[in-house]
């Protein structure tokens, strides 16, 4: 055990955590997403029971943000014509705004085809049982400033 640390974050999480380096990028899952094939070239951590929003919260905690790009969290748009209310981006926005001072300003949407193609190139992919639709979302790192 360790102090200060999330009990939610794994020894293999905070692994990769720790070994992405500036601009790296991850996307923390929700369970419809094909986190498999997406991360084929990635790192897959499966946290099955777990949703996106506790992961969050935990993961920024200890995970810097990207402070020279406009938006280092980016959520998967709605698909025009899907009629889907997305609550859960709300409580993403609150997140990012106890650790990132730009608060919501933060966070940026990618359609979700080109989300697709960027997540093919994360250097992790956290698969979790998220249900909400359209709860995937994708984090670039930033560097730790003493």
């Amino acid at each position: 055990m360790l102090k200060g640390i999330p009990k939610i974050l794994s020894p293999e999480l905070l692994k990769v955590l720790c070994e992405m380096g500036h601009s790296d990028r991850l996307v923390i899952s929700d369970g419809n997403f094909p986190a498999e094939s997406m991360g084929k070239d990635a790192i897959v951590i499966r946290c099955d029971g777990h949703g996106v929003p506790e992961l969050l919260d935990a993961i920024l905690q200890v995970f810097p943000l990207d402070t020279y790009v406009e938006k280092p969290v980016n959520l998967m748009e709605v698909m025009p014509g899907d009629n889907v209310e997305t609550p859960i981006w709300d409580t993403y926005k609150e997140i990012v705004s106890k650790y990132d001072e730009r608060g919501a300003y933060a966070v940026g949407n990618i359609e979700r085809f080109a989300f697709y193609e960027e997540a093919k190139k994360v250097y992790a992919v956290i698969a979790t049982g998220e249900s909400a639709l359209y709860a995937n979302i994708m984090l670039q790192k930033g560097v730790v400033v003493d």
